[in-house]
């Protein structure tokens, strides 16, 4: 079976960040301020990849969120601030995800969480959304010293798994992560959770989806396709 390894990103992909939204809109009485305090972490995350920044995404998280604050003249208490935070480990998935996840291993597939998030985080994440039983595997880009986009992350998502790049297929909804992905020799599928374009500069997946029980579909008429090749 082509691609039978398949790597989910986990933040917004596998799990809904929309319960996060009342967290925020409690202190900051405003509730578009969720998504850009998540861009602005993936953006801090991006800049340690490329300056060889070590640190961890929980560190980020924390002063991505600080950096709001102090944008908005919010003084956030230890409170405020724990409450924001710890909601980030208690994410629940969205609902096509157990579904989907159900169909792959049923056929064969082997799921890998891959998540920017420290190993703790992560698996935390996985264990509290109800997941554990759906994920051969959990991965943590932390051993690493980067963070997705960077190749070396890929890479080693691939050494861990100790199979070739070309075998390993990502999922996320993150277009920048399928680019990662595509460039260092990967395979990838996207969930269009938002309707935002995918960027034109970016490499793009052979699968496109807007719901991952779409892509498992994907998934397996192109390997039945790629059997009878065979």
């Amino acid at each position: 079976m082509a691609c039978d390894t398949i790597l989910f990103d986990i933040n917004e992909t596998v799990l809904d960040l929309s319960s996060l939204k009342p967290r925020f809109e409690k202190v900051f009485k405003d509730n578009s301020i969720m998504p850009i305090w998540f861009t602005i972490l993936l953006h801090n995350s991006t800049v340690c990849s490329l300056t060889k920044v070590n640190t961890e995404f929980a560190t980020l998280a924390g002063i991505a969120l600080d950096n709001i604050a102090a944008r908005r003249g919010i003084s956030l208490s230890g409170e405020q601030r724990t409450d924001i935070l710890s909601g980030f480990a208690s994410l629940q998935p969205h609902s096509d995800i157990i579904p989907a996840l159900k169909t792959l291993r049923s056929n064969g597939y082997r799921t890998v969480a891959f998540s920017n998030s420290s190993i703790e985080l992560v698996t935390n994440q996985i264990k509290n959304a109800g997941l554990n039983d759906y994920f051969d595997r959990i991965i943590s880009v932390e051993e690493s010293g980067s963070f997705k986009p960077d190749a070396k992350v890929y890479i080693y998502g691939a050494e861990k798994l100790e199979r070739p790049l070309e075998d390993l297929r990502l999922v996320a909804t993150h277009d920048w992560d399928t680019h990662g992905a595509i460039t260092t020799g990967m395979k990838a599928a996207y969930i269009d959770r938002t309707g935002v374009p995918y960027n034109p500069l970016f490499k793009r997946p052979d699968v496109f989806g807007t719901d991952m029980r779409e892509i498992v579909e994907q998934f397996m008429a192109e390997d039945a396709k790629n059997n009878e090749a065979l």
